[in-house]
Parts: C-alpha cells; structure tokens; sequence
C-alpha cells in the first residue's frame, strides 16, 4: 500500500509538470484563419461594400513571373513615386473601402494620360501578426487593389503587384502610425 502511495504521487507531480510547461502564455496574433475574404459587391462585418479579397482555386491574379518585361521593378530608378496617394485598408482587410476607391480612380485616370507607363501596387501591413502571414495581407491587398483596376478597363499588363508586408513598419506603433502601415502604396513605373 505504501509502494502504491508513492507511485501515486511521482505520477501526480508528474503530470502537474508536464501540465505546467505546456501551459505558457503565447503572444497574441492574429489568426490567419480569421481574414475575412470577400467578394466584390457583397457586405464585410463593417457595412463597407467589399470589393477584392477571395480569389477563388488557383494562384491569386498578378502572381505570374513570365511575362515582366524588361525593366526590373524594384530598381529606384524605373520608379516614380509620390504621384498617386496610397490606398489604405482597415487593420486585417484587404477589401477596398468606398472612399479609398478615388484613389485608384485617380490612378486609372493617370494611366489612361500616360500610355507608356505601368503600375506598380505594393501592399503593406502593419507590425502585428507572423511575417509570412503579413506577407501574404500584403499580397491580398495589393491584388485586391489590382483587381479593382482590371474591372475599371486597366489592362493586367500595365499593373504589377509586390507585397512588401511589414518589413517597413514601424514596430509598437500607435494605432494611428500602424493604420498608416496598411496601406497599398501606388508607384507609377517608367517605360
């Protein structure tokens, strides 16, 4: 009986041992799994008519590395920036909200003027969450925002999109500075 007692006990302050290691806290992030994907013309939870987000089976439109043309878009000197104003989306959305659509409007309107040059979207996010899933807000973004052109009759060849995610943002923001983070920055790309 005695034997027993003792194994009871190694057993029990076992188990609480285990069960105390497994228990630590994890830093709260976003769960991917959480991302609301909507589709164009329907509601998201904030009432905002949600065009972009869900692509369907299949690589999300613009990922396609083929047919880039000869100027490397990264290179500073293809590019031209601060001509077009950033599209900014709400905190893990990539659904364009009605008033950032002028933006873009704008953008199209400018494309149109100036046939011989072409689009580059950069998506972004903020601080918060893993860097591939940032990465992959980042590309939703800036897809989605591609998207909204192609449906304005800006053809997909003159739009390239790149996600930068959070490797610009600024860590432990306020929530004013992170809500600049999230955003599609429009660059406008020399022939």
């Amino acid at each position: 009986m005695h034997a027993l007692s003792r194994k009871a006990l190694f057993l029990i302050i076992s188990a609480a041992t285990i069960f105390a290691t497994g228990c630590r806290k994890k830093p709260n992030r976003p769960d991917p799994g959480a991302t609301v994907m909507s589709q164009p013309g329907s509601l998201n939870p904030n009432g905002v008519d949600g065009f972009g987000g869900g692509f369907g089976d299949g690589p999300a439109p613009g990922t396609d590395l083929s047919d880039r043309g000869s100027s490397d878009i990264n290179d500073p000197k293809n590019q031209i920036r601060g001509i077009l104003e950033p599209v900014y989306f709400a905190y893990d959305q990539a659904a364009i909200a009605a008033p950032e659509r002028a933006k873009l409007d704008a953008a199209k309107t400018y494309l149109d003027a100036n046939p011989t040059q072409r689009l580059l979207i950069e998506g972004r996010a903020d601080w918060r969450g893993t860097g591939d899933y940032n990465l992959g807000l980042g590309d939703r973004r800036a897809n989605s925002a591609k998207q909204y052109l192609v449906t304005l009759g800006v053809p997909d060849t003159k739009i390239e999109v790149l996600s930068k995610g959070d490797l610009e943002a600024v860590e432990n923001a306020s929530d004013d500075v992170m809500s600049k983070d999230r955003r599609g920055d429009l660059v406008v790309l020399k022939q």
